[in-house]
């Protein structure tokens, strides 16, 4: 006899239908009746921040903190109405905003420096602004599973280099006497909670002092924004959506430094009607139909 409970036949493997809820704006979640386990995935991704002024530093991205695949769940969600937050992108030299549902907070994205200025830590820290002379610009630290650093300033007399913004899934450059002369924005992070792979949270380029010749950096993968000087003029402004951090400008050219993007909030939750092919156990039946999950 089987060992499935006294039915002979094959021990069928329950599976369901996810249900995938993405919030690009503020609002409320509620879950499906059918989510009988009462927990979900998450992936929060908090707002961009960004560019830094003058030979700025590029921002850092937006905090990010998800579940899928493989991580902790939220256990225990609530069938009411849940309020979910999603956080808006920095302006010019501006942090960014948290993004948050339930107990899951993502943190906002560090500014860059501005001229003289360290980067701002954040969920990703922004990097290191420009100067003439002394010491380089630090950039600012990322939050521990959250993101990274920013990248360190290099310094020339009229032909500085900023550092670019921290992203999800590396930290951003140093500014260096080459070219590009602004740091490139840290990588940002793949994921799959959506049915298909996308790159959020990237940093955003490091800013630079034409004078001397240099061009800003390029933003990272998922989202940054690339600096003054890379493919236009001016400063460019990170991705909706992605938490992507806004980028320094080219100075001398356009001054002014890029936003950066807002962030989401994507739920991943077991829903659906579970199909049984074969022959099931008695306490598998059981189960499903209870929860309302089993399908005649």
């Amino acid at each position: 006899m089987a060992g499935n409970g006294g039915i002979i036949g094959v021990a069928n493997d329950p599976s369901a239908e996810a249900k995938v809820t993405t919030f690009t704006a503020s609002g409320c979640f509620t879950q499906s009746p059918a989510n009988g386990p009462a927990e979900i995935d998450y992936l929060v991704i908090a707002g961009g921040g960004g560019g830094g002024t003058c030979r700025g530093g590029g921002g850092g991205a937006g905090g990010y903190r998800t579940s899928f695949p493989g991580g902790t769940k939220l256990t225990s969600v609530p069938y009411s109405s849940t309020p979910v937050v999603v956080g808006a992108g920095g302006g010019g030299n501006a942090c960014g905003n948290d993004s948050s549902i339930l107990s899951i907070t993502a943190c906002a994205g560090g500014k860059g420096g501005g001229w003289n200025g360290s980067g701002t830590s954040g969920g990703s820290g922004g990097g290191g602004g420009g100067r003439d002379t002394g010491g380089p610009e630090s950039g600012g630290s990322g939050t521990a599973c959250q993101g990274n650093s920013g990248g360190n300033s290099w310094i020339g007399y009229q032909n500085s280099g900023a550092g670019g913004g921290g992203g999800a899934g590396g930290g951003g450059s140093n500014g260096q006497p080459g070219q590009p002369r602004g740091g490139t924005g840290g990588s940002g992070s793949a994921n799959s909670i959506t049915g298909c792979s996308v790159t959020r949270g990237g940093g955003g380029g490091g800013g630079t002092d034409a004078r001397g010749g240099g061009y800003a950096g390029a933003g990272g993968p998922g989202g940054g924004a690339d600096g003054g000087g890379v493919g236009t003029p001016c400063s460019q402004v990170g991705q909706v959506n992605t938490g992507g951090g806004g980028s320094g400008p080219q100075w001398g050219v356009a001054n002014s430094p890029g936003a950066a993007g807002s962030g989401i909030v994507v739920v991943r939750e077991p829903c659906g009607t579970f199909l049984a092919p074969g022959v099931w156990n008695m306490a598998s039946v059981y189960s499903y139909v209870k929860a309302g999950n089993w399908s005649n």
